[in-house]
């Protein structure tokens, strides 16, 4: 598939929900967050040994919290989370920061709300692990234990029980936005079926009207103009034919397709279920394709986009038209073996018996279908040259 050129025309819809949110999160939560523990760095740390393991702490909370914003926090969860549980023990017992669990009290309540079970256990272990290693700090001797159990106790476990609280209420919102994309997704799906279903009625409803009245002719003509009846018949068996093959054109996604609509109504079903994308045109890519080429392309791009929002969790599309093809790349893939292609493998019999190749491709989270004709210029330029 062929870069664009500079001057190709590139399609940039406004950021989706999803965007907005991840950069409203950056700013409104990592920012501030990120301030005042450089702070607390800054004021606790007597040392320069404790300001590398403060700053360790508060590093790995950073990066737990920027890779939540991303939806990929798993990668980092675990990491994360040990490295800031180390340093608060630390803290209370070496380091006299009263301050130290801070990165914890940011990475820990981000994982209790995404365990699939068990969150309040979860949350009562992460507070209990809190008030423990604070109250370790009673083990060093000449401690105010009234001091220790303020400083070290009551505060951190409720800055943490606070943190836990709110990030189930986060995470309860992002759950109803996920419901939401998801209902706009099934929308989607439903509008293309009701399409379908209008394609399907332009087709037999006329000619089924059409077969009625014929019928009744011949009825009233099978005594008195035999002749004429038979031709009547003929022609209603002639045009019952024809809606039947057009029906299982329709049926097998055969119909030709008008390319450029097939584009357009890909990107505003993409747009409808809150997915950002991309529309790349390699100049004038696809205003000269042989109409039964053009015709196999839209079908590619229409049964691509039915099983991007029936079987992925999509955030990002990008089409790109070229001369000789059409390619579609889409994340939210899950990790595993590909899925079966199923209306694609057929399409791709048929691209090949026409001289195209159809790949479809899974890797790092990105599933990449394209669809190409390279002989296509080859046989335009052909053509010119014979041409009168």
């Amino acid at each position: 598939m062929t870069r664009p050129r500079p001057d190709a025309a590139v399609d940039r819809p406004p950021p989706t929900t999803r965007r907005r949110v991840r950069r409203w999160n950056l700013v409104a939560l990592a920012l501030p967050l990120g301030v005042v523990g450089a702070a607390l760095v800054a004021t606790q740390a007597r040392t320069w040994w404790d300001g590398l393991v403060l700053g360790a702490g508060l590093l790995a909370a950073l990066v737990v919290l920027e890779r939540w914003t991303a939806d990929d926090f798993s990668r980092v969860a675990t990491a994360g989370l040990a490295v800031t549980a180390a340093v608060w023990p630390y803290g209370a017992l070496v380091g006299d920061s009263a301050t130290a669990f801070y990165g914890l009290a940011v990475a820990g309540p981000l994982a209790v709300p995404r365990l699939s079970a068990h969150r309040r256990a979860a949350a009562a272990a992460l507070t209990a692990y809190v008030a423990a290693a604070g109250a370790a700090r009673l083990l060093r001797p000449h401690q105010d234990s009234v001091a220790v159990l303020v400083e070290y106790v009551l505060l951190p476990t409720s800055v943490v029980l606070v943190a836990i609280g709110f990030n189930f209420a986060n995470h309860a919102f992002y759950r109803i936005m996920e419901q939401g994309r998801q209902q706009e997704a099934e929308l989607a799906v439903y509008r293309e079926r009701v399409r379908f279903a209008g394609d399907l009625h332009d087709i037999q409803g006329h000619t089924l009207h059409v077969v009625k009245l014929k019928v009744a002719l011949a009825e009233r003509l099978v005594r008195s103009d035999a002749a004429r009846a038979e031709r009547e018949l003929r022609e209603v068996r002639d045009l019952v034919g024809d809606t039947i093959a057009r029906t299982r054109e329709l049926a097998h996604a055969q119909r030709r397709l008008n390319l450029s609509v097939e584009l357009e109504n890909a990107k505003n079903l993409f747009e409808a279920a809150g997915i950002e994308v991309a529309v790349d045109r390699d100049g004038e890519a696809g205003h000269d394709l042989d109409e039964r080429i053009g015709g196999l392309l839209g079908q590619v791009l229409r049964e691509t986009t039915t099983n991007i929002l029936r079987h992925s969790r999509a955030t990002r599309v990008r089409l790109t038209l070229t001369a000789t093809g059409i390619g579609i790349v889409n994340d939210g893939t899950p990790d595993g073996p590909r899925p079966a292609l199923g209306g694609l493998a057929a399409l791709r019999e048929r691209i090949a018996a026409e001289g195209g190749e159809l790949t479809a491709d899974q890797r790092h989270g990105e599933f990449r279908t394209a669809a190409a004709f390279p002989r296509q210029p080859a046989d335009r330029a052909r053509r010119q040259e014979e041409a009168p």
